[in-house]
């Protein structure tokens, strides 16, 4: 750990948390070029046990899996396997049958074509028109008028589920990223945990990475917790289904903040650690470079769901790049224009700070996603990171 970083100041905005019921437990890393200069945790691994939660503890990391799945897919551009500008049914037929919400006759959606073919490039950019129950009252409506079940659910038959807008024409957070798997696999003629394990997590020695549990990890993850009736955090049995119909690069792996911070590490060093490359220099600067053009990041993002979400309110001057929340700002006392970021629904979240060379990342495991206390922990966290650089 570097001398400058005050890791007694960091290791106490994460026992406060803990302490004020804010978040059941919490583990943090940080990482420059050359390695880990903070790792931290507090509270136990379950609510309720003696052991503690640990940076090697395994998280369910759900939506921080799309960067992985985002960076195979850009290894297949590379080698010239994958075209961004191809439609997305050169890869996938299927998704020709795709259709656009367009209103309800009564419990009955209205649905129709859309007015022009989605690109590989708009999967990797939320900007097909795919969205998420959470954040989508038409979906979820549309779930349950078709009793098809949600994207968790581990079934092809959430490749179903309509447009919620034209091709190209908003930015609407969604199941793109799982989509964007079965290109994957359909350009480079592997499954996506092959692909991942053979391109990525493999080369990086991302040895506790996985879109299923090994044997060895079970008693190493820490459950997804509720707030019970009395307020008191409990186990909520909630898992990811371990027999899925297909690997969810959306948000199915499983990883920890050691693990992780590797993967980081290699986009801040623009694509290489440890002697294995990744990625090229320029398809890194590509990643952190606005992708959506005038389209913009939603500033305000009400909740659909309030059990597995809470609102999402960026504010504005957010843009996307590839699998990447970019802040076109400085953040004060944060960190700087064009870092890239994002989380996962059970409250994990990452960020990458080119400018300044470093990498954050805070791991709980909870629902529902983002609730005030939350971000006030991670806004916490960095302003105590920053402070020690």
């Amino acid at each position: 750990m570097s001398s400058s970083i005050d890791g007694a100041a960091i290791d106490r905005v994460l026992q406060d948390a803990v302490d004020s019921g804010a978040v059941p437990s919490v583990a943090a890393i940080a990482a420059d070029r050359d390695g880990v200069i903070y790792e931290g945790a507090a509270g136990p691994k379950a609510a309720g046990s003696d052991e503690p939660l640990s940076t090697g503890t395994h998280f369910r990391i759900m939506s921080m899996t799309k960067m992985v799945a985002t960076t195979a897919a850009l290894q297949q551009v590379e080698k010239g396997t994958l075209d961004l500008s191809a439609p997305i049914k050169e890869y996938c037929p299927e998704f020709a049958d795709v259709a656009v919400i367009d209103g309800w006759d009564g419990d009955t959606p209205r649905l129709r074509a859309p007015a022009g073919d989605a690109t590989v490039h708009q999967l990797v950019t939320h900007t097909t028109g795919l969205g998420y129950w959470f954040w989508s009252e038409d979906l979820m409506r549309w779930e349950a008028a078709t009793g098809t079940p949600n994207v968790l659910s581990g079934s092809n038959v959430v490749f179903t589920a309509p447009l919620l807008a034209d091709p190209g024409t908003r930015f609407i957070y969604g199941i793109n990223t799982d989509w964007l798997g079965k290109v994957i696999e359909a350009a480079g003629g592997v499954k996506l945990d092959v692909a991942v394990k053979e391109g990525i997590t493999g080369p990086l020695g991302m040895n506790d990475t996985a879109f299923q549990v090994a044997e060895g990890w079970k008693d190493s993850i820490t459950p997804v917790h509720v707030k019970g009736e009395d307020g008191t955090w409990v186990d909520s049995g909630i898992e990811l289904n371990q027999t899925p119909e297909y690997y969810a690069g959306g948000h199915g792996l499983y990883s920890t903040p050691r693990d992780y911070v590797k993967f980081q590490q290699a986009l801040l060093r623009g694509g290489e650690l440890g002697g294995e490359r990744i990625l090229q220099e320029a398809t890194v600067d590509a990643a952190f470079t606005n992708q959506i053009g005038d389209l913009d990041f939603p500033s305000s993002i009400p909740t659909a769901d309030p059990t597995a979400s809470g609102p999402f309110n960026a504010g504005p001057g957010y843009k996307w790049g590839y699998g990447l929340l970019l802040n076109t700002q400085d953040v004060p006392g944060m960190r700087r224009a064009y870092s890239g970021a994002w989380a996962g629904l059970c409250n994990t979240h990452f960020w990458v700070d080119r400018s300044t060379g470093i990498v954050g990342s805070i791991y709980s495991n909870f629902l529902p996603f983002i609730p005030q206390e939350a971000l006030d922990l991670y806004a916490n966290y960095e302003k105590a990171l920053y402070a020690s650089l």
